[in-house]
C-alpha cells in the first residue's frame, strides 16, 4: 500500500511549514519511531518521526520548500514493490486538473500516523539514534562526516554545527548571539551601537520572510484588531542594583530578578495576567512570564518562565539560562514558548529611555523597559540628589484591563523594587 505524508500541525498556530532537511532519501528503508524529516514550525524546528516501517518512494516537497498544514510532502511505499507504482503516482498527482479528476475515482490514500517530537534534554543518542540539531546533519552530509564518531558540546550534549566543523578542521567565525531581552540594566549610559546592517543582502535586494519572521507578522496583524492603551511609570532601581550585586556571582541574572518581581505583583493584580475570550475574562491558572528575544536570523520568539511567581530566584536563572540556550538552536517546543500570560521586552540595552510594546495576542497586558540611568532628583527633605531610574510603559488590552488596573499593577511593581527587592531571593 502507499501512503501519503503529510504536512504535519506542529503547533494551534501553525499554518504552513518550511522542510529544513530530510533525513531519508528515497529508497531507504524507514524504521518504525525512525527520523524521516526535519520541519521548521512557526517558532522551532522539529523532528517529524514515521510510525510505521516502509520505504521512502518519492519526495514531492524538497529541503528548502514550504507547503501548508495538511499538504501531502512525500509518499511512501510499504515494500520495495510498490516504490515504482508510488513514483506514478507522484507524477499523476504533478499533472493537469484533468488527469488528477481520474485519479480521484480511485481510493484515496491512507495518511501514514506520524509524531512529533522536540529534542529533550539527552544525551548525544536516545535509543540508539543519534541527536544533532538540523543544521549539523546538513551540513555533516554536506562535508561527509560521521556523526557517530562526534561528542556534541551543545545543549545537553546535542551534536551542533560547529562539532562538525571542528571534525573537518573548518572552523566557521561564531554568529552573534541573539539580543536577550531584558537584560542586566546597565551601570552606564551605553555607547552609541553602529548602524544594523545585513552581511550578504545587497542594497535594493527583497529578501523573502522565513517562519518565524512570518509568524511574528500574523501575530503582529492580529494585535491591530484589539483595543490597547498605554501607562508609564518612572522607577527607582538603586535597591534592586544593590541585590543584584550580591547574588549576581551565584548565577543570577536580571532578567529571573525582573520577571520574579513582575510575577509577585500579579499575584495582587490576577486581572493584569488575564486575558480576553469571546465569552468574557480568562483569568489564568499560572503565571508564565514571556520574556522577548530577538533573534539573529530574523524573527523574534518569547521563551516562558512557568510559574514564575512560585519558583526560587537561583532556579529561576538557572531556566532561563536553559531557554536561551535551546531557543539559539530553535530547539524550544511550542509550549516553552506559547504559553506566557504576561510578557516582558527591554530594549534598555540600546539606551532607549521608553518605547510602546505591542500587546501579543492572547494576553492582556506587555511590560516594555526602558534603561536604567542616574537622575538628578529633589530628596524627600529638599536637597538634591543622584538617584538610578528606568521608565517602565504597560500596553494592556482594554476590552478588560481598565487605566486604574494598570497603574495599580505599576505603582505596586514599583514600591516592591524601590522598598523591599531583597524579598525576591526568599
Amino acid at each position: 500500500m502507499i501512503h501519503d505524508v503529510f504536512m504535519p500541525a506542529l503547533s494551534s498556530t501553525m499554518t504552513e511549514g518550511k522542510i529544513v532537511a530530510w533525513e531519508k532519501s528515497p529508497g531507504d528503508k524507514i524504521e518504525k519511531g525512525e527520523t524521516v524529516v526535519v520541519v521548521e514550525s512557526d517558532k522551532a524546528d522539529m523532528d517529524v518521526e514515521s510510525f510505521y516501517e516502509g520505504y521512502l518512494a518519492v519526495i514531492t516537497v524538497p529541503a528548502g520548500d514550504s507547503a501548508p498544514v495538511g499538504a501531502p510532502i512525500a509518499l511512501i511505499a510499504e515494500t520495495e514493490a510498490e516504490i515504482e507504482a508510488a513514483q506514478q503516482q507522484a507524477t499523476q498527482m504533478s499533472q493537469p486538473s484533468s488527469v488528477a479528476a481520474e485519479s480521484e475515482a480511485t481510493a484515496a490514500p491512507e495518511p501514514v500516523a506520524i509524531t512529533t517530537t522536540v529534542v529533550q534534554d539527552t544525551p548525544s543518542r536516545r535509543n540508539g539514534r543519534i541527536i544533532a540539531s538540523p543544521r549539523a546533519r546538513k551540513l555533516a552530509k554536506e562535508l561527509k562526516v560521521d556523526l557517530n564518531t562526534l561528542k556534541g558540546t551543545g545543549p545537553h550534549g546535542r551534536i551542533v554545527a560547529e562539532d562538525v566543523e571542528k571534525a573537518t578542521g573548518k572552523i566557521s567565525t561564531p554568529a552573534p548571539a541573539p539580543v536577550t531581552l531584558p537584560t542586566t540594566v546597565p551601570s552606564a549610559p551605553p555607547v552609541a551601537a553602529a548602524p544594523v546592517t545585513t552581511p550578504g543582502i545587497a542594497t535594493g535586494e527583497v529578501v523573502a520572510l522565513n517562519t518565524l519572521q512570518n509568524a511574528v507578522v500574523r501575530n503582529m496583524v492580529a494585535s491591530l484588531q484589539m483595543p490597547t492603551y498605554r501607562v508609564g511609570y518612572t522607577i527607582t532601581t538603586d535597591e534592586l542594583d544593590k541585590v543584584y550585586k550580591q547574588i549576581k556571582s551565584k548565577g543570577v541574572t536580571m532578567t529571573a530578578l525582573l520577571a520574579k518581581a513582575v510575577a509577585v505583583t500579579l499575584q495582587k493584580h490576577p486581572l493584569v495576567n488575564a486575558s480576553y475570550t469571546e465569552g468574557g475574562i480568562q483569568y489564568q491558572s499560572a503565571i508564565n512570564i514571556a520574556v522577548a528575544v530577538a533573534m539573529d536570523d530574523g524573527g523574534l520568539i518569547t521563551p516562558v518562565l512557568k510559574n514564575a511567581d512560585q519558583i526560587d530566584i537561583y532556579s529561576l536563572s538557572r531556566s532561563w539560562k536553559n531557554l536561551v540556550e535551546r531557543a539559539r538552536t530553535r530547539q524550544l517546543q511550542p509550549d516553552e514558548y506559547n504559553s506566557g500570560t504576561f510578557t516582558l521586552s527591554n530594549l534598555g540595552m540600546f539606551g532607549v529611555d521608553r518605547f510602546d510594546a505591542i500587546l501579543p495576542p492572547g494576553q492582556g497586558s506587555i511590560l516594555a523597559i526602558g534603561a536604567s540611568r542616574p537622575q538628578v532628583v529633589a530628596t524627600a527633605d529638599g536637597w538634591m540628589g543622584v538617584q538610578r531610574q528606568m521608565q517602565v510603559n504597560i500596553t494592556c488590552d482594554h476590552r478588560i484591563i481598565y487605566g486604574a488596573h494598570a497603574a495599580a499593577f505599576l505603582r505596586d511593581l514599583a514600591k516592591l523594587i524601590e522598598t523591599n527587592p531583597q524579598s525576591l531571593t526568599m
